[in-house]
This record gives structure tokens, sequence and C-alpha cells, in this order.
């Protein structure tokens, strides 16, 4: 493990990386046994551990040089991560994904965060005596619900994030879709039942390239205005395809709270690891994809259309999912590919 820790720490001196068992590279599926592997996560969750057998030790250093093909041949590539669902409301996961990204972003990778915010949202509706209220699976986002919501994601979630990030040693820079007509709103096909829900119009990302080329964190918020000034509530996920979309990136993620796409919807082991866009097509048709996994599908396959070259649903609930979708071969989801 020192080896493994000297070897990252070189690589991003301000990544708090130490020779205790904390390297989140331990979560790579290449452990030759089940035991190795959970006793490698629970270390990275719980750094009070019995010291590391030389065996154990050997393997962690295996990880880290099986990793670097994957860093290689990503690195200076833009990579848009959508964050959310239960990686956004238990720290640990929430640790974890922050970790994940200061350490793409130390070993040459250019990450953009996206994010929504929805139980926070929802908390902080409550405490106002403000019902939170959904048709068709969307947030009715009344002008009352609207003020709330920019306040909770631009105020209190985006900078809640650019801090960890900050303190966990990168340099990260929040944004919301107004900021430097980033993103242009129009009112969503369903406005008039939904109120200000919208949809990307536009996407400028000037100010997104400025920030990626000086090593910058973008953290990028859905909350975007019309021509006239007049803020929307966007769907995160797409946010994230279409600024990934702009910014020619290699890789889409989208973090969810599920395995992936599943052949069979009602048998957790059916996943399918990679499918292309006719695959994926042929599901939906077939009606093996359905609910709240459609949009994120539609989301995909339009950024990969837009030049994407992959985009994966991958499962939040997975400690350091990220680094298993990048680093290795593995992956922590389903990839989709032109």
């Amino acid at each position: 493990m020192a080896g493994a820790a000297k070897t990252l720490t070189n690589l991003c001196p301000s990544f708090p990386f130490t020779t205790k068992p904390q390297n989140p590279l331990t979560t790579h599926h290449s452990f030759p046994s089940t035991r190795l592997r959970h006793r490698a996560i629970s270390a990275v969750a719980n750094p009070v551990q019995p010291p590391l057998t030389t065996t154990e030790g050997q393997y962690r250093v295996d990880v880290l040089s099986e990793s670097l093909p994957f860093i290689q041949k990503f690195r200076g590539k833009t990579i848009v991560v959508k964050y959310g669902g239960a990686a956004m409301k238990s720290p640990e996961l929430q640790a974890s994904v922050i970790n994940d990204l200061v350490l793409l972003s130390c070993v040459g990778l250019r990450p953009v965060l996206v994010h929504g915010g929805g139980p926070e949202i929802n908390s902080w509706l409550g405490r106002l005596n403000i019902p939170a209220v959904f048709r068709d699976g969307l947030r009715v986002t009344d002008a009352d619900t609207m003020e709330i919501v920019s306040m909770v994601l631009v105020g209190k979630v985006n900078k809640t994030l650019v801090s960890l990030i900050n303190k966990a040693g990168a340099t990260a820079v929040g944004l919301s879709g107004m900021d430097g007509r980033l993103l242009t709103a129009r009112p969503a096909p369903k406005a008039a039942a939904l109120g200000f829900v919208g949809e990307v119009a536009r996407v400028d990302p000037t100010v997104l390239r400025s920030l990626i080329d000086t090593n910058h964190i973008p953290v990028v918020t859905s909350i975007a205005a019309d021509e006239s000034g007049q803020p929307y509530n966007i769907n995160a996920d797409t946010v994230a395809g279409e600024l990934a979309a702009a910014l020619g990136a290699e890789k889409l993620i989208l973090l969810t709270d599920v395995a992936g796409i599943l052949e069979d919807r009602n048998d957790p082991d059916s996943l399918v690891k990679k499918i292309d866009i006719k695959g994926v097509k042929k599901m939906m048709e077939d009606e093996k994809v359905g609910g709240g996994m459609i949009p994120k599908v539609n989301c995909c396959v339009r950024s990969l259309a837009q030049g994407v070259t992959t985009a994966s649903i991958i499962d939040g609930r997975v400690p350091h999912s990220l680094l298993l979708e990048i680093l290795t071969d593995e992956g922590a989801g389903t990839m989709i590919t032109g």
C-alpha cells in the first residue's frame, strides 16, 4: 500500500493520500477473491483496519498498475458526470464521488459535475410549509417553488459541493446555467401544467472551456433562464447530456439508484454491460426499458447522436463507482455506444 500511496501522491501532491488503507482504487473489480475485495472496500470506508498483509498490499499495487492504460486513454479528455440519487443523500457515498472526481482530475482527466438536488428542495419546501407537488414524475414549479428551487440549488447544494471538492484538494467553480449564458432555457411542452419547468434551448460552453482549460472542476446546477430572464428548473440528466455534447466530451456518466439497464427489469442479475444505440432503442421498443430509465436512456442516446463517444448509466450506490467505470474493464453499470 505504501508504494501505491506514494505513486498516487506523486501524481497528485494536493490529494490527501496517506499510507493508511484509503486508496479509492481498491474498489477495482479485479481483486482475485470476494473477501479481499470486500476488505479493501471496507478499508476505504473505515480507515481503522488491521494492517494489510503483504499479499493484500501487492494487490493494491497491482490495481494501481492496471489502471495505467485507462488513465492514458482518458488523460486530457472531458468527462461529464451527473450526480444525484443515493450518492447525493449518503455522506459516505458523497465523499466517494468527491474523492473520485478529484483523483480523476489529478491524473489528467477533465471532469465536469452536473447536479440536481430533489431531496434538499423537498426538505426546504417542507420547512416553509410549501407542498411539493409532482405530475407524471415531474415537479410542479410555481413562482414560490421556483424561488426556493433556485435558492437551494444555486445557493446551498452547489456551494456545498464546491467546498467539498476544494477541501479534497482540487479547485472547483460553481455555476448555474445563467452564469456566462451557459444555458438558455425555454418552457417545457407541459409548462402550462408544470409551471416553470424548462428544457435546454441553447448551450454556450465558452465559460466552461475557460475553466476546464485552467484545471478547474466546474460544478453546474440545472437552473437556467429564458431570453427574458425568467428562471426555469431543468432536469439535471438533460443538462448533463447537452453539456457533454456541447463540450465534445469523451464520456457522459449518469449516477443512478439502479445497477444500470437490465435485460429483465425484474431480475437484478440481468445487467446489460454494453449496448449500442440500435440495441437500446430495440429494448425500448420491446418495453424492456421503462419508468424513470426511459428519460435517462433518451438523454444518453441524444448525447451520443451529437458526438459524445460513450454514455454510461451506473450504480451510484456502489462506493467509488466512478473509478470502477473509468479505470477498470468491469465498469459499474451499462455503457451505451454510438
